[in-house]
């Protein structure tokens, strides 16, 4: 019997052979400052896709170079950048897995930026943030076009998928949020704006039949922050525009006041559950399910259509085969060369 994490699953024009995704995850290891991948992330995501990977999800990549977490993080905002990535893509494909990127802005959160900029002139707590300037409503649309301009170079490079990053305090969950949004122009009369507005021209840019995905944070964990309804609202509004599956994850908006996130496996299932049924939309699920049973029981229990891995599969390169094997389903996931070790 196949188990449900092993199973092949097809989101439009994505054909996974199974249902395990490696979550996004900062290397914060560019040697130098033009956003380049190098051999580091090289090795670092061809072994995920040697180790039965499905869906490798390379990390946070910017639209800007003052949109980057720190200096050290990858970028897309040049047409010299494609080549690296299709390097990366293209070994990736060769060990049979497929691979997306995700393309963000960190706003508010970027920590080596002169200036950040944001919705809003509201620091981030800390003290590696520095109080961000409010975009003008022109230099808004700018960016979304540089949002565009990246998936363009995404597709150019040869992704299978993108993801948008919506969650964990950046841009577009600044946008979203109502404790980082305070704009008094059509950005911050309509929280959802500017992701629907991202969403229709990361899509422009897209096949027709390549998927898109947005992560997004469920619950904010910061006191007055939002809740479970607002982003089923938002993720009602992203779909509309274009999205067609939810990385649900949440947090990141500030440190945590009165409600405090989970810190035990599958603590943010219920919230992946609960935008699938409200949303009628595949979701991805994530957050400490690196135990092999418990990622089987989120698809089996039809919580998640997919299980992103993070963490896990950083201690781990081949957490697939190893999953495989222990909820016996063989060693089916490991390369040729390896067969005789199992």
């Amino acid at each position: 019997m196949t188990r449900k994490l092993f199973a092949p699953y097809d989101l439009k024009g994505l054909h996974l052979k199974n249902r395990v995704v490696m979550a996004p995850m900062c290397q914060y290891s560019v040697t130098a400052k033009d956003g380049k991948p190098n051999e580091w992330h090289y090795v670092h995501y061809l072994s995920r896709a040697i180790g039965g990977t499905g869906l490798v999800i390379m990390e946070m990549t910017d639209v800007e170079p003052d949109g980057r977490i720190t200096d050290k993080d990858l970028g897309l905002w040049s047409d010299e950048h494609i080549p690296a990535f299709a390097r990366i893509i293209d070994g990736v494909h060769a060990h049979n897995s497929k691979i997306g990127i995700q393309i963000a802005h960190a706003g508010r959160k970027a920590e080596d930026a002169a200036t950040p900029v944001a919705p809003s002139a509201i620091k981030f707590p800390g003290d590696a943030y520095k109080m961000p300037r409010e975009l003008t409503t022109e230099e808004v649309q700018e960016v979304v076009r540089k949002f565009g301009d990246a998936a363009r170079r995404a597709v150019q490079a040869g992704v299978d998928t993108i993801e948008l990053h919506g969650a964990h305090g950046y841009l577009i969950h600044q946008f979203q949020s109502p404790l980082t949004n305070k704009r008094e122009d059509q950005y911050g009369q309509d929280l959802a704006r500017f992701g629907v507005e991202v969403i229709q021209a990361v899509k422009s840019e897209m096949p027709a039949d390549m998927p898109l995905l947005f992560r997004i944070s469920a619950v904010e964990y910061t006191d007055g922050g939002y809740d479970i309804d607002h982003a089923i609202e938002l993720s009602k509004a992203y779909r509309a525009a274009g999205v067609d599956a939810i990385h649900v994850s949440s947090g990141g908006e500030g440190p945590a006041g009165e409600r405090k996130p989970g810190n035990y496996p599958g603590y943010q299932v219920p919230f992946a559950r609960q935008i699938r049924e409200a949303v009628d939309i595949p979701v991805i699920a994530v957050g400490m399910l690196e135990d092999p049973a418990l990622a089987e029981s989120v698809i089996g229990n039809e919580d998640a259509d997919l299980v992103a891995i993070a963490r896990g599969m950083l201690r781990d390169p081949y957490w697939a085969t190893h999953a495989a094997i222990t909820l016996r389903q063989g060693p089916a996931t490991a390369p040729q060369q390896y067969i005789r070790a199992y």
